[in-house]
């Protein structure tokens, strides 16, 4: 992996694969947990909770569409209709 490989500093899109090579060069040592942060912007726990969902669900648990689902969030709501046999 080398510098070219990482996302640009002004990278506003965070798409799954962009969050791997992010993690991918810190776990790596091409750069360092405080320099990605200040680089991209992030918060250390942010950047913890990527790592977390690689080592937990692979590059798919990046999703921003799946994250409640993989975080372990409460489930979504979903409107009940009732029926008459329950009343």
């Amino acid at each position: 992996m080398t510098e070219n490989d990482l996302p640009p500093p002004d990278t506003k899109r965070w798409v799954m694969r962009r969050k791997a090579e992010v993690v991918a060069g810190v776990r790596s040592g091409l750069i360092s947990l405080e320099e990605a942060c200040r680089r991209y912007t992030l918060s250390v726990e942010e950047f913890l909770s990527w790592q977390r969902l690689i080592d937990s669900h692979g590059m798919r648990g990046l999703r921003a569409t799946r994250l409640q689902d993989y975080r372990g969030g409460p489930p979504p709501v979903r409107a009940r209709m009732a029926s008459p046999a329950a009343e």
